[in-house]
């Protein structure tokens, strides 16, 4: 089955769609992994319930509303990112601290990862949601992504005050990551908003440059 770039018009049923097989099987593999070496359960449970209500989403809205390959792609890396960093909690991720080691960081850089991943991988998928689904004008389809990145990461940062300060003190330091850095949850909202930014900026010079067009 070839790879689509874009929404089809014609709905493909799940049992022939293999890449949407292929995409699932690897997400669910490192998601159970995740779930069987996390190093704190409590943490783990936190940060998955957002993904276990996104993956509901996909799974629900399936039959009526579909996205494109390349889209269900990029929804999967992101969502590895991010379970990925669950296990470990984010402060303390492994592939952090390669990264701090080998670029002589002064902190562990995977959380900033996985909010720039935010905006960078799902700016397509809302864009295909917004312009096929939705039928939106093609202006508003490029900037709502970019919007919509900005006041979930924003939302999402008041989440993580409450989880931390409100309802679950005990998990608050390892949910928020903040590893003492008081502008943390800003540059984490400009991370996301700038990943959406030139996630849009890439695919409109790529179809300025092929001369690609939506019908």
């Amino acid at each position: 089955m070839p790879f689509t770039l874009a929404i089809s018009k014609t709905r493909t049923p799940l049992k022939s769609n293999y890449w949407i097989w292929i995409f699932m099987l690897v997400f669910t593999g490192i998601w159970i992994s995740t779930f069987i070496g996390t190093s704190d359960m409590n943490n783990w449970v936190l940060e998955n319930t957002l993904t276990v209500l996104f993956t509901l989403f996909l799974i629900f809205s399936f039959k009526r509303y579909q996205f494109s390959d390349l889209s269900y792609l990029l929804i999967t890396i992101y969502l590895c990112l991010h379970v990925y960093g669950s296990k470990y909690t984010y402060a303390e991720n492994p592939f952090g601290y390669y990264l701090q080691d080998y670029f002589h960081t002064s902190r562990n850089h995977y959380d900033r990862i996985v909010h720039f991943s935010f905006g960078f991988l799902l700016a397509y998928p809302m864009r295909e949601m917004f312009l096929a689904w939705i039928k939106l004008p093609k202006f508003a389809s490029w900037a709502l992504p970019i919007e919509i990145t900005l006041s979930v990461s924003a939302f999402y940062e008041l989440i993580e005050w409450a989880v931390a300060d409100v309802f679950f003190k005990a998990q608050g330091d390892a949910y928020l990551g903040t590893q003492g850095d008081i502008w943390d949850a800003q540059k984490d909202i400009f991370l996301a908003f700038s990943g959406a930014i030139l996630a849009t900026t890439i695919v409109t010079v790529i179809k300025r440059v092929f001369n690609l067009y939506e019908k």
